[in-house]
């Protein structure tokens, strides 16, 4: 179901939130030109206080719980509208770490572990939504599922949420107990949700949470440089970065920001109102270190668009005309995804 009107408020795990939110992986994990601590503290108070986000996510994951801290330290800011963790629904992960290599551990007395670690470090009794960060393939969806629903009994978690999962493994889930969310990467160039999933979040009322809306970067009107992209940055192994398939991206880009352009836009926001146009149980998570295109990603929940722009845009980039696959073999290896059109 397509919508044009993107301002609205959206229900993610039982509360109305902006359609656009905040991923934080950027702060310290993943990418590169991290900012230090105060600075990020810095960024998400500002974000909270100013732009009015009013949701935060972030993972055991990112920077081996340090991005958790962040968080922490910036919801416990008290101004004179109260404390910030009052005003944001927090949304973290769980079942997947690294220490050296990223190691899938679904196991319930994983979770209950790292579900109090998680409330440490993010100075909280209570965190919103908590998500199983990876399906582990040696654990059954509905064991994994089942710890967190104790946790929602104990008042530890708010909802509970799957990410990176194909429709099978979340009707799976949400008959053990009712999925409030699935964090799947959703984007112009990577459609697999669009491969079923999307039709089972709407049969179970789940919301989507799009990750990397726009595309690492790529959909944004300074699309990063390969040549500069340090080999700690994920973006340095996935195929659709590579020397062979990037300028072959970049003109189809180029096409986009045509669009961009003509709307008075940026090709980042109009990237954003794309994802948001796909239905009002979608919501975004773009992130940034930068406070300008923090802005920016907002801006999209202002835009008018049609149906027939929303159609445009997704026939010039849409798997098709994409090169490259999202991930290496390595980490497809690791996802539940669809990978395929059915």
């Amino acid at each position: 179901m397509m919508i044009t009107d993107l301002s609205s408020p959206r229900l993610l795990a039982g509360r109305p939130v902006r359609p656009i939110g905040l991923g934080c992986m950027n702060l310290n994990h993943g990418y590169t030109r991290f900012l230090d601590d105060d600075a990020a503290v810095d960024l998400l108070v500002r974000a909270v206080t100013e732009a009015g986000i009013d949701h935060l996510d972030t993972a055991t994951l990112y920077g081996g719980g340090r991005n958790e801290e962040l968080v922490g330290r910036a919801l416990s800011t008290t101004t004179s509208q109260g404390r910030l963790r009052d005003r944001v629904l927090l949304a973290s992960k769980c079942g997947l770490t690294q220490s050296g290599d990223r190691r899938i551990d679904g196991r319930p007395e994983t979770l209950r572990a790292q579900v109090e670690d998680s409330l440490r470090r993010l100075q909280t009794d209570h965190i919103d939504l908590y998500y199983l960060h990876r399906l582990d393939p040696e654990v059954p969806v509905e064991e994994s599922a089942g710890a967190l629903a104790e946790m929602i009994t104990q008042g530890k978690i708010g909802a509970y949420g799957l990410s990176e999962i194909s429709a099978e493994t979340l009707r799976r889930a949400d008959a053990v107990h009712p999925v409030a969310a699935v964090q799947n990467e959703y984007s112009l160039w990577t459609r697999n949700p669009e491969w079923g999933l999307l039709e089972a979040c709407r049969e179970t009322g789940t919301t989507l949470v799009a990750f990397s809306p726009v595309a690492r970067g790529f959909l944004s009107d300074a699309p990063p440089r390969t040549e500069d992209l340090a080999a700690s940055d994920v973006r340095s192994t996935m195929p659709r970065f590579s020397a062979e398939n990037y300028p072959e991206n970049l003109r189809l880009r180029e096409k986009l920001a045509e669009q961009a352009r003509a709307h008075g836009t940026t090709v980042a926001a109009l990237a954003l109102a794309w994802v948001l146009a796909q239905g009002e149980n979608v919501v975004a998570i773009p992130g940034t270190i930068n406070w300008d295109h923090l802005l920016e990603d907002q801006s999209a929940e202002q835009l008018r668009i049609s149906p027939v722009d929303v159609l445009r845009w997704g026939d010039i980039i849409n798997h098709a005309t994409v090169h490259g696959h999202r991930y290496a073999e390595k980490a497809r290896a690791t996802i539940d995804t669809e990978d395929a059109p059915a």
